[in-house]
């Protein structure tokens, strides 16, 4: 005589595969929640060696940026940094960077040492008040912050020459991957306007 409970009893497999499917589709779920947070941690998270950066705007938008994209002398381009697997790192202001490119015998010793085939890549947010840095002065071949004119000199370690802003833009050490510009390692200092 089958008694409730034995496990071969029809009713307490049936009980038992319910359980375990449902254990198993809570499982299945938390994995995608912890895969979600992954991906929005890496959005948050600043650039990271081997990130590319693609184009905030334009033609080009959202496509990997190449040297060849880059004109020598100027004006700088806004970009977000991109990883390997394609997360797009723009889910914070704080990652919105700048490219230049320049003759590599143009820059100072220490901007050289950052750049990777005369590119150059900075924060695009201004030390002072945490604008955008999204102006081009010609006239001075250098990065202007469009909310309180503060410039910076893309050729010397994007060093104020002008404004309010209290120290340099932080940089990024560059290298070049099969043409694509690319992060060989993450900003110089830290990032963003002055604290209150």
């Amino acid at each position: 005589m089958r008694r409730r409970g034995d496990a071969d009893t029809p009713c307490c497999c049936g009980r038992r595969a319910v359980v375990g499917l449902a254990l198993a589709s809570l499982l299945v779920g938390i994995a995608w929640a912890d895969d979600d947070a992954a991906k929005a941690d890496a959005a948050t998270a600043p650039p990271q060696p081997d990130d590319r950066f693609v184009f905030l705007t334009g033609p080009n938008k959202g496509q990997v940026v190449r040297v060849d994209n880059l004109p020598i002398g100027g004006p700088q381009i806004q970009v977000y940094p991109v990883t390997l697997d394609g997360t797009l790192r723009n889910e914070t202001p704080l990652n919105l960077v700048i490219l230049a490119r320049f003759d590599p015998a143009d820059l100072s010793e220490e901007t050289r040492a950052q750049a990777a085939e005369g590119v150059v890549a900075y924060s695009a947010v201004c030390t002072h008040q945490a604008c955008p840095v999204n102006a081009w002065s010609k006239e001075r071949n250098a990065f202007v912050c469009s909310c309180h004119g503060a410039v910076y000199d893309p050729k010397n370690g994007a060093a104020v020459i002008d404004g309010p802003a209290p120290r340099p833009l932080p940089s990024l050490r560059l290298k070049i991957v099969d043409g694509a510009v690319t992060v060989a390692s993450g900003f110089s200092s830290r990032v963003g306007g002055t604290r209150k």
